[in-house]
C-alpha cells in the first residue's frame, strides 16, 4: 500500500499573511497587543491543521480564529474579574476594507506615543515579519534588549484608539529603514518596501513619497551585482553593470521626474537624483561626478548640522569631491571631518579610497586596515581586510 506523504504548510505564505490579518483586526478596534497574540495562537493552529484540511480562504481562516482567541480572552479575563461584561460572538471575516491593510497598519505602528527607536522596531516586526532576534541584530544590540522595547512599544498601544496614527515624514523614514534593513540579505522584504512604497503614492500627493519610491527602485536595480558568487561584497565602482535591471532603472527615473516636478525637493528625492546618476553611467568612469557633488551640496545643505546629524552624507560628498575636484580636496574634506567623525570606521575607509583614487597605495592600506579594525558588521569588517591585502599587494 502506497504512503502519501503529509502536505507540508508553506510557512512563507504564511508569514506573508500576518501583516495583512493583524491590520484587519487591528482596524477593527482590537488592541495590538491582544491581537498578535491571538494572531500567533492562530498561526499555531495553522500549521497543526492545515495539512490535512487546508483551507479555501487562509486569509479569513486566520481572521476567524484569531477572533475566536480573543473572544475568548475577554470571557476569561471577564470570569476572573467575576464582573459581567458584554461578549459580541466571533464575527464572519467580511468584504476587505478599501485601501492596503498593511499599509494601514505601518500608519499605527508610527503612532506619535512612540518613540522613533519603537516605531522602527514595531514595524519590522508586525510589518516585515523578522524576529525580535533579526531586529536586534539590525540594530546591533542583545535580542533581550530589543524583546523589551518592542513589549514597552505595544504596551503603549494598550487601550488606545489606533485613529491617530503617525505623520507621513515618520512613515516614510520607517520604510526605508525597512527597506535598508533587507539589505543585509531580506530580499523579501526590500519587495514588500516598495509594494507599501508604491501604495503610499497612490495615497498621497507629497513628492517626497515618490522620491523615497524612487531611491529604492534605483538602489533594487543594482541587487544582482552587489555580492560575488560567494557573497562578498562588490563596491559600486566594481559592479558588473550588464546585471543591473533596466526596467527598474527606468521606472525609478521616471517616477523622479514626476517627483522633482513638483518643485518641492526633499532628502529621499536629493538621494534618488544621485543614485540617478550612477546608475545611468556605462561605466563608475563615465559617472557625471560633478553633478554628482552638486546634488551632495544640496544634500548636506538640508540639515542645520550635517556634520553630526548626517554623517553619511558628508562623507559620501568627500568622495564626490575627490572624484569631481581631485583625490587631494577630497582627503582635505576629510581632515576638515577628522575631530567629529574621526573615530567611525567609515571614515576611514572613505580616506582608503581618496587615497587609493590619488595613487598611493601604502597610505590606503593603511586606512583601510584601520577602517576594517574599526568596523562592527562582520561583512563589511571582512570586504575592508580586503581591501587593504589588495592595496598592500599593490604597493
Amino acid at each position: 500500500m502506497t504512503e502519501h506523504p503529509t502536505p507540508v504548510v508553506d510557512e512563507a505564505a504564511l508569514r506573508a499573511l500576518v501583516p495583512r490579518v493583524l491590520a484587519g483586526l487591528v482596524r477593527r478596534g482590537e488592541d495590538f497587543d491582544a491581537a498578535e497574540d491571538a494572531l500567533q495562537e492562530a498561526l499555531l493552529e495553522a500549521l497543526r491543521v492545515w495539512p490535512d484540511h487546508p483551507p479555501r480562504d487562509a486569509r479569513a481562516w486566520l481572521t476567524t480564529v484569531a477572533t475566536r482567541r480573543l473572544v475568548d480572552a475577554r470571557r476569561s479575563e471577564a470570569a476572573r474579574r467575576r464582573r459581567e461584561q458584554p461578549t459580541a460572538a466571533a464575527p464572519e471575516p467580511g468584504v476587505t476594507e478599501e485601501g492596503d491593510d498593511t499599509l494601514l497598519l505601518l500608519f499605527c505602528c508610527c503612532h506619535p506615543d512612540l518613540s522613533p527607536a519603537s516605531q522602527v522596531a514595531l514595524a519590522l516586526r508586525a510589518v516585515g515579519g523578522l524576529t525580535t532576534r533579526e531586529i536586534a541584530e539590525a540594530f546591533f544590540v542583545p535580542e533581550a534588549t530589543m524583546a523589551q522595547r518592542i513589549s514597552r512599544a505595544k504596551r503603549s498601544l494598550a487601550g488606545v484608539r489606533l485613529d491617530r496614527p503617525g505623520d507621513l515624514a515618520v512613515v516614510l523614514r520607517v520604510l526605508y529603514l525597512v527597506y535598508s534593513t533587507a539589505h543585509a540579505g531580506r530580499v523579501d522584504l526590500a519587495a514588500e518596501a516598495i509594494r507599501l512604497a508604491r501604495q503610499l503614492t497612490l495615497a498621497t500627493d507629497e513628492p517626497e513619497a515618490r522620491g523615497l519610491l524612487a531611491l529604492m527602485l534605483l538602489h533594487h536595480a543594482r541587487l544582482p551585482a552587489r555580492l560575488d558568487a560567494q557573497g562578498r561584497i562588490v563596491t559600486l565602482d566594481r559592479q558588473d553593470r550588464s546585471r543591473w535591471d533596466t526596467r527598474e532603472i527606468a521606472e525609478g527615473v521616471r517616477v523622479l521626474q514626476s517627483a522633482l516636478a513638483a518643485g518641492r525637493p526633499g532628502r529621499y528625492q536629493v538621494e534618488a537624483a544621485i543614485a540617478a546618476l550612477h546608475d545611468d553611467a556605462a561605466s563608475a568612469e563615465e559617472t557625471d561626478w560633478p553633478q554628482v557633488l552638486a546634488w551632495y551640496d544640496d544634500l548636506v545643505a538640508l540639515t542645520d548640522d550635517p556634520v553630526r546629524r548626517d554623517p553619511a552624507a558628508v562623507l559620501a560628498r568627500a568622495v564626490a569631491v575627490g572624484h569631481a575636484l581631485g583625490p587631494e580636496a577630497g582627503l582635505r574634506e576629510t581632515e576638515r571631518l577628522r575631530d567629529v567623525l574621526g573615530d567611525r570606521h567609515r571614515w576611514h575607509a572613505v580616506r582608503g579610497h581618496l587615497h587609493e583614487l590619488g595613487g598611493d597605495l601604502a597610505a590606503a592600506a593603511t586606512a583601510y586596515a584601520e577602517a576594517a579594525r574599526r568596523a562592527t558588521v562582520v561583512a563589511e569588517r571582512d570586504h575592508l581586510v580586503r581591501q587593504a591585502a589588495r592595496a598592500r599587494a599593490g604597493a
